[in-house]
């Protein structure tokens, strides 16, 4: 039963007073668990989001713009859940790219694992338990070849505890001239960007994931992470703290439009 802190399903709260919100919401979910739970329903869930897969596509596409053509890759899908993020890259890279390359899927849920590991996938694809905040100190262990060509993480930093601790880490595993392409959603800032996002997740995605999971605490605790996450300047702020030059930021059309963005970074060459 939700506690009386969290509000209601059939009367969503003021998407307008952000700040409120987040303080009247804010419980710790443990989100393994909820992502272990729901990880047979969740392909299910993002089928019948417009534009989830397509948005993927471009993001991985920004990332293998910047690859080398001349010999094969090593790539590092941080947070890749399901494996829809990993499928992306897989297709972008194209078929001969993909199957020279070392692809290493990562996520903390044995449960979204489990569904990536179910997939087809060329011989250079494996996926590994972990968190994010170890891919540097871990990568030994995970036998990570080291430096990467690049990073994709989508959906992953409004998750982590240590957004800095993260981009250190994954600054720390890049080659100079390497990129980290990351997609995810940010309305901090835009009334509008909070209300349409409010709305679409108390009107359609909560009620949704109620029908197909039976569970909604997940469901509301995304809705809940993105309202806390950090302004689109914000990021790229804590991107170029971090090292990373080249930073750019581009946001989706559609519905989506100044919701979700794409941000894309470079650890610089070598002098």
């Amino acid at each position: 039963m939700c506690p009386p802190t969290c509000p209601p399903a059939d009367r969503p709260p003021d998407p307008t007073e952000r700040h409120d919100i987040i303080r009247r919401t804010s419980r710790t979910v443990d989100l393994e668990r909820e992502f272990d739970a729901t990880a047979d329903r969740y392909d299910l869930m993002v089928k019948l989001n417009p534009g989830y897969h397509e948005h993927l596509h471009a993001a991985a596409h920004t990332l293998c713009a910047w690859l080398p053509r001349d010999r094969s890759v090593r790539l590092v899908d941080l947070g890749c859940g399901s494996g829809a993020s990993t499928v992306a890259l897989v297709d972008e890279l194209g078929v001969e790219a993909a199957a020279d390359a070392a692809i290493l899927g990562v996520d903390a849920s044995d449960g979204m694992l489990a569904v990536a590991r179910g997939k087809t996938w060329p011989a250079g694809v494996r996926f590994q338990h972990g968190t994010a905040e170890d891919i540097a100190a871990r990568a030994g262990q995970w036998q990570l070849d080291v430096p990467l060509d690049g990073v994709f993480a989508c959906y992953l930093f409004r998750n982590v505890k240590d957004r800095d601790a993260v981009l250190a880490s994954v600054y720390e595993v890049l080659a100079p001239g390497g990129w980290l392409v990351t997609q995810e959603y940010s309305v901090a800032g835009s009334r509008r960007s909070t209300a349409l996002w409010s709305a679409v997740c108390w009107a359609i995605v909560i009620p949704l994931s109620a029908v197909l999971t039976r569970r909604t605490k997940l469901y509301r605790y995304l809705w809940r992470s993105v309202l806390r996450f950090d302004p689109v300047a914000r990021f790229e702020a804590r991107l170029a703290a971090a090292g990373f030059d080249e930073v750019t930021v581009t946001t989706v059309d559609g519905w989506q439009q100044g919701i979700l963005h794409t941000f894309a970074a470079r650890r610089p060459p070598a002098s």
